[in-house]
């Protein structure tokens, strides 16, 4: 789950953590009477979505009239932001938010996350601020600085000192980095967090440090423990298929390719995606039912990847380990009577009553295929979504 950037920005304060001055407005005339509110000659207007590169995109500009900016708001609000991170239709815009504008001494980049080789949580920063971080981590891996945090003590001051002498800040500013490094910490425990950033974390003209950015993602496990920050989500960034499969249980990405998976188990999930790929084909999802997939899960994963209408080929790749596969081809079965899948379908079931499954299907009178290795079911699809022209409307 993710937030907007105003809401992270209330969280970060709640936490010790300086951010701008600033207000969301959520129409123009707000928008308006906020520049009134902060004071000042200069307000900066952000549109709010959940995707970085707004900036480019026209989502992030600076006004010294607030008639201008009323303008602005009124063209942004209603509208969908399209970025180098957000899918093709782009993301809705329904809130604004607008701050006074910082004067920058430096861009720096700071964030916490965790690091699953090391099971502990890593600070890492870089003087590169402002950029895109995964470029510089391809480009300049040197740049960034990595300090990891035992659990049992959590950050400490000399690592503190050790990412500020890293980054070249005055020892005043080091001294201000502790706290907010200890404030991070914090958040991203209490809250549940998979990712916090600030980028850029900036050195304003009076050499104190500020969040210029805020980023936080939740982890979707701990939405049981966390429902004042569910109660945040916005569901109007998020896809629809994605918000469907999460009331089924299901684990769903959507990509943007033309071969529907549907897999039991997210190693099997993910080697399946690889197998397509490398046979020439493109994913269109990411499904994994579970290792409960009964009859009605599978009729429902089923009208998901359906939904989808960039879809020309369905694979189905369930190990029948927990579940027997003679189940999951009733469940089969069940489910294209009752959506009436009108693309080619593959079939692969491996595990506990496979060869029963298996002749289920092939006596099912259904047009579906078959197939009994993972490679050759990748291929078959493959070979299928080729053929499959999509209509074009008159």
């Amino acid at each position: 789950m993710n937030l907007h950037e105003y809401q992270a920005k209330r969280l970060f304060s709640d936490y010790g953590i300086t951010v701008p001055d600033g207000q969301i407005a959520a129409t123009p005339a707000e928008a308006r009477a906020v520049c009134a509110q902060l004071g000042g000659t200069r307000w900066m207007l952000k549109a709010q979505v959940h995707a970085g590169g707004r900036g480019k995109a026209g989502g992030i500009l600076m006004f010294t009239d607030p008639l201008e900016l009323e303008r602005a708001a009124q063209r942004l609000l209603g509208s969908r932001l399209i970025t180098a991170q957000t899918p093709a239709p782009g993301l809705p815009v329904d809130t604004l938010l607008i701050e006074r504008p910082t004067t920058i001494a430096r861009e720096l980049y700071l964030a916490l996350l965790l690091d699953r080789e090391h099971e502990r949580l890593v600070f890492v920063a870089s003087a590169a601020g402002g950029m895109d971080i995964e470029r510089v981590a391809a480009e300049a891996p040197e740049r960034l600085l990595r300090v990891h945090v035992h659990p049992a003590v959590g950050p400490q001051p000399y690592q503190a000192r050790r990412l500020g002498f890293g980054l070249g800040l005055s020892s005043d500013q080091i001294k201000s980095l502790g706290p907010l490094l200890a404030g991070l910490y914090r958040l991203f425990v209490e809250c549940d967090a998979t990712l916090v950033e600030i980028n850029p974390l900036v050195v304003d003209d009076r050499g104190e440090l500020l969040a210029l950015d805020a980023k936080i993602n939740l982890d979707d496990n701990a939405r049981a423990r966390q429902p004042r920050l569910v109660a945040l989500q916005d569901a109007r960034q998020e896809d629809p298929r994605e918000q469907a499969a999460r009331q089924h249980g299901f684990s769903y990405i959507s990509l943007t390719g033309s071969i529907g998976c549907m897999v039991n188990g997210a190693g099997l999930a993910m080697a399946t995606m690889d197998l397509v790929k490398l046979h020439g084909g493109a994913p269109a999802n990411f499904l994994d039912v579970g290792g409960g997939a009964t009859a009605e899960r599978v009729a429902a994963a089923f009208t998901l990847i359906l939904s989808d209408p960039n879809v020309r080929a369905v694979l189905v790749n369930i190990f029948g380990g927990i579940v027997r596969c003679d189940l999951i081809a009733e469940g089969i079965i069940a489910a294209v009577r009752e959506t009436r899948i009108q693309v080619p379908l593959v079939v692969r079931l491996e595990g506990t009553n496979a060869e029963q499954g298996l002749a289920l299907l092939a006596h099912s009178g259904l047009a579906l295929e078959t197939v009994a290795g993972l490679d050759a079911a990748a291929r078959r699809v493959v070979a299928a979504a080729a053929i499959q022209v999509p209509e074009v409307s008159q």
